[in-house]
């Protein structure tokens, strides 16, 4: 749909997997890690403190990255779609 996205961008203090600026959008692709200990915990704080930056996030599981791709794209899109609905371009 055009929009670029950089990986493994710097934002404050953390790194996030995608960002794509324009959307203000962080896409974290979570594996097994994630879900061991106090893991989840840390993600969600990471992320709680990210979005008070104003960024949205998409996270998916690493194995739908892998096994359900159009899936994930399909959320992208929605995702983009809702933006660009709530975000029309200047007239200017």
């Amino acid at each position: 749909m055009g929009y670029k996205f950089n990986r493994q961008k710097p934002l404050g203090n953390y790194i996030v997997d995608f960002y794509c600026k324009k959307l203000n959008l962080v896409i974290e692709v979570d594996g097994e890690i994630h879900m061991v200990g106090d893991a989840p915990m840390r993600d969600k704080e990471r992320q709680d403190i990210l979005e008070k930056m104003g960024l949205a996030f998409l996270r998916f599981d690493n194995m739908d990255v892998k096994m359900n791709m159009s899936l994930v794209i399909r959320l992208l899109e929605d995702f983009m779609d809702d933006w660009e609905r709530s975000n029309p371009p200047s007239p200017l």
